[in-house]
């Protein structure tokens, strides 16, 4: 390394208020009002770290005392005052940093030095970095003397922390908020760093860069530093990734299309391809977030803007996005961020974020094995007359298998009569409109004939009669059974499935009872699909599902976590055992 190697934080820090990357409205207001000679007492500039403050409260310091100042308020870096600041021996600008110098006594030394009138130049500037961290005594001391000021002393303070800043101070400055330094203006300044050095950059590997810096051009050269050190002239996107750690894009446009096609295998794999190149799961949690809200952003013109990358990569995800619907991109967040929050608290990490996986796989509806297309209508054999009898109430489903029924002959012409209103439900609650879920009450019935305009799975056609075919309770549960054997891959839907048994309510309504929430939502989300093959199955379109929660799901709703104990214990005595041998207690 050469002697006088000088890193690009230090060496690229800009001279002037033109360089100054990102602060255009800022510092356009600052040239103004320095060229209207309409200089306040005091300044405060604040804003995240690394954004230009203290950079630019130095450039305004060295304006004001500029001997030929130009004609955009730019200072002329040539007279006697602007080389004595360049050389660093200015003693017309003084900085004290208040992280280190925030006493009472450090404060007094300060105003003594304000009393001295400067030498050459018309301003003296006192500069205090991070004012925020003075204790409240050297603020009160401070006071009086930022009130009322020499007509030469002028103030600028810099804070990352404006409101720990007491309003008596704020109100006796004005306030210039610094805004983050945006993904391409970092870029743009880096790709300007490269063709100085000499080196070749990729706008990939760079965009990489600033999407690490989080809107601080400091520390966007720190790490260009770091990832040139290693490159050999020659940043490429690869590089880059490898040297930050960083996961690449390619991962999560691979995990899209697994959930595009409900791929449950692949998404588990690409998973453990990722913990396999060591990367920590919840920053991968985190990361895939991120993706899916800039899938969100990218699916519509109107935010697309909102996107902080390159063309190339906006391009992606814009092509990307059209794929995935807005409902997918709003529950994939809220899984995200339930995964997020789930993983702190849970033993098994893994099985939290494959369970996420599973989720995002299944809300596009796909299966991971694909099965062959259903026939349009699916019929039930009529069984034996020593079968036909209704089921008992709390009988066991049956599993008689599902065959189809032969052709009957045709019917008269009377048969195509015009299409008799749905039979009303026997229960004493309203019947909801179709596809509408209570999920605010016990139960819910879903009770409403198939219409053609509005049957997605149906082929359209002129004409369509209401099927009003009888059929068994046997059959129904049969129905039931072999959605559930037809349809593997929706493992939510069919845990809850398997969990509940049909009971006849009347000729065409059957009732089922869960045992909790989760349960109706998982039925409820799936219920246009479910209800349509049983339609299908059993040849008749008034069918309808009562869905009902169980006792025992809405007293555990109410129950504290003292009461769910208390029972744990009372039905346990082993448990009841621990508790006394460890001598838990509830906090």
């Amino acid at each position: 390394m050469s002697e006088n190697y000088i890193v690009s934080a230090r060496k690229y820090r800009p001279s002037s208020f033109s360089t100054v990357v990102g602060q255009k409205a800022l510092t356009h207001t600052l040239k103004t009002a320095i060229k209207n000679e309409q200089l306040a007492h005091a300044y405060l500039f604040c804003g995240p770290r690394g954004v230009g403050k203290t950079t630019c409260a130095r450039i305004f310091a060295k304006a004001i005392n500029c001997e030929h100042l130009g004609a955009d308020g730019e200072p002329c870096n040539e007279c006697e005052s602007c080389q004595a600041f360049n050389e660093q021996r200015s003693y017309n600008i003084i900085e004290l940093d208040a992280a280190s110098n925030n006493s009472v006594d450090d404060i007094r030394n300060l105003t003594d030095q304000v009393r001295v009138p400067p030498q050459i130049g018309r301003y003296r500037v006192f500069i205090i970095d991070e004012v925020h961290m003075l204790s409240q005594a050297a603020f009160n001391a401070f006071l009086k003397t930022l009130e009322e000021p020499p007509e030469y002393a002028i103030f600028i303070l810099a804070t990352t922390e404006k409101q720990k800043i007491i309003p008596t101070i704020l109100s006796r400055c004005q306030i210039y908020d610094f805004a983050r330094i945006t993904v391409p203006d970092i870029v743009e300044q880096l790709q300007r760093i490269s063709q100085d050095k000499g080196v070749t950059a990729e706008t990939a590997a760079l965009n990489v860069i600033a999407q690490k810096a989080d809107g601080a051009m400091r520390d966007a050269l720190s790490i260009y530093d770091q990832v040139l050190a290693s490159s050999e002239g020659n940043i490429t996107y690869q590089s880059t990734i490898e040297n930050l750690n960083v996961l690449d894009y390619d991962y999560y446009f691979r995990l899209d299309e697994a959930f595009q096609t409900g791929d449950v295998p692949k998404a588990l794999l690409i998973y453990k391809e990722i913990r396999d190149k060591g990367f920590d799961s919840l920053y991968f949690v985190n990361g895939l977030a991120q993706h899916l809200r800039d899938l969100m952003v990218a699916s519509t013109p109107q935010t697309v803007g909102l996107l902080e990358m390159n063309n190339d990569i906006a391009q992606k995800h814009i092509q990307q996005a059209a794929q995935f619907g807005p409902r997918f991109f709003y529950m994939a967040m809220d899984l995200c961020n339930t995964c997020d929050l789930q993983y702190r608290e849970t033993s098994n990490k893994q099985f939290v974020v494959e369970l996420t996986l599973i989720k995002l796989c299944q809300l596009m509806g796909g299966t991971p094995l694909q099965q062959p297309p259903q026939p349009r209508v699916q019929k039930i054999s009529t069984p034996s007359p020593a079968s036909s009898s209704p089921a008992a109430p709390g009988a066991a489903p049956a599993t008689q298998p599902v065959a189809a029924k032969p052709q009957p002959a045709p019917t008269p012409a009377p048969s195509q009569a015009p299409v008799p209103p749905a039979p009303q439900s026997s229960m004493p609650h309203p019947t909801p409109q179709p596809g509408a879920v209570r999920t605010n009450v016990p139960r819910i019935l879903i009770n409403k004939p198939a219409q053609s305009n509005g049957d997605t799975n149906q082929v359209a056609t002129p004409t369509r009669t209401v099927r009003t075919e009888a059929f068994t309770p046997e059959a129904f549960v049969a129905a039931w059974n072999s959605y559930i054997e037809q349809n593997p891959g929706e493992i939510i839907l069919l845990s809850a499935m398997r969990n509940s048994h049909p009971q006849k309510i009347n000729d065409t309504t059957y009732q089922i009872e869960v045992d909790n929430n989760a349960q109706v939502e998982a039925i409820s989300s799936n219920m246009n699909k479910l209800m349509q093959f049983l339609r299908n199955a059993v040849n008749n379109d008034m069918v309808a599902l009562d869905i009902k929660l169980s006792e025992r799901g809405i007293s555990a709703m109410a129950k504290t976590d003292r009461e769910i104990i208390e029972e744990m214990r009372d039905r346990n005595p082993q448990f009841a055992q621990m508790i006394k041998d460890f001598k838990l207690s509830m906090a």
